[in-house]
């Protein structure tokens, strides 16, 4: 017999990077028809072109060619284009991909070392580089097999004038407008936005079973929702004009980004107190943004913050080593 000599540790768990990553890609895929039931063939265009670019990116940049098969950039990738409009030009979903994916993950040292969260990066990078293009909302008409806006716009030049409608999202319209969307639209997600806000009731279901699942940790979500649905509602109290906790919880990417975003493992803290703090920490940005700031959302940008600040949480809340004072 031979005898096998090994370091520790001696007993791994059973659960891998590929299976949590590809699990969560698969609680995406209801999110993901209900975007292509509402707005069709552009929905999927826009979801295949990120993709494309997240893995076109890891193929490059992936020295040793292993990482393409852990699921990591698809789930980027579906992330991504769940951020963007339906009509966004192609060739500038597949730019936020490879941003992403080289600048977001790639250019830290790959999996499990950025700083910032890929997916928002993109979408960061897209938001500062085609303002226009991605504040371009289409509402959904039910025409499945047509492309929306300039899907097909070739890159770097100025597209023609196309036959669409641009209209405002339910935050645009109570910010600028003072027009409320109901709680049902919202839930059924029957409005115009990003093709990740298409459905509240499915990504709170998928926020349920990640959590039963233990993939994700509850406190991120809970403690986002609850310090967003607290804040708003002692504005709404002072002024029925400021969103009301319902409308602050479901409308734009809150829900999105609390189920999958802010959950993210790399960026998140490692402490449950740390925990609490960075969930406080964006749910009131998420509402100091939507209320005074210039922007009708600040999901994207209050996760970035913290993400930045997650490393400083560490330190001050690490725990103490038994046997050691404070």
């Amino acid at each position: 017999m031979k005898t096998i000599i090994s370091t520790s540790p001696f007993l791994h768990h059973q659960v891998t990077t590929p299976k949590i990553m590809w699990e969560v890609v698969y609680t995406l895929i209801p999110v993901l028809g209900v975007s292509v039931y509402y707005f069709g063939m552009s929905a999927i265009l826009v979801s295949a072109a990120a993709v494309a670019g997240c893995l076109v990116a890891e193929r490059v940049f992936d020295k040793e060619k292993k990482a393409v098969g852990d699921g990591s950039a698809l789930l980027t990738g579906v992330l991504l284009a769940l951020c963007l409009p339906p009509g966004f030009p192609l060739w500038m979903a597949f730019l936020g991909g490879t941003i992403a994916i080289g600048v977001g993950k790639s250019l830290w040292g790959g999996l499990g070392q950025n700083v910032f969260n890929p997916a928002l990066l993109g979408r960061a990078f897209l938001q500062a580089a085609f303002p226009e293009a991605i504040t371009t909302w289409d509402l959904p008409n039910g025409h499945y097999w047509g492309v929306r806006g300039t899907n097909l716009a070739m890159p770097f030049f100025k597209g023609q004038p196309v036959d669409a409608v641009s209209t405002a999202t339910p935050l645009s319209q109570l910010k600028f407008s003072h027009e409320v969307t109901s709680t049902m639209d919202l839930l059924l997600g029957n409005v115009s936005g990003s093709l990740g806000e298409t459905c509240g009731i499915l990504l709170i279901l998928a926020g349920v079973y990640l959590v039963l699942r233990k993939i994700i940790n509850w406190r991120i979500p809970v403690s986002i929702l609850l310090t967003a649905g607290v804040f708003s509602g002692i504005l709404y109290a002072i002024n029925p004009q400021y969103p009301s906790p319902q409308f602050t919880i479901l409308a734009g990417g809150m829900l999105l980004g609390s189920v999958y975003m802010a959950t993210d493992y790399v960026t998140s803290p490692l402490t449950s107190r740390g925990i609490w703090i960075y969930g406080f920490g964006i749910g009131f940005l998420v509402v100091m943004i939507r209320v005074w700031g210039g922007l009708p959302e600040g999901v994207m940008y209050a996760i970035l913050l913290m993400n930045a600040v997650t490393p400083l949480i560490n330190r001050f809340t690490q725990r103490r080593v038994y046997g050691h004072e404070k």
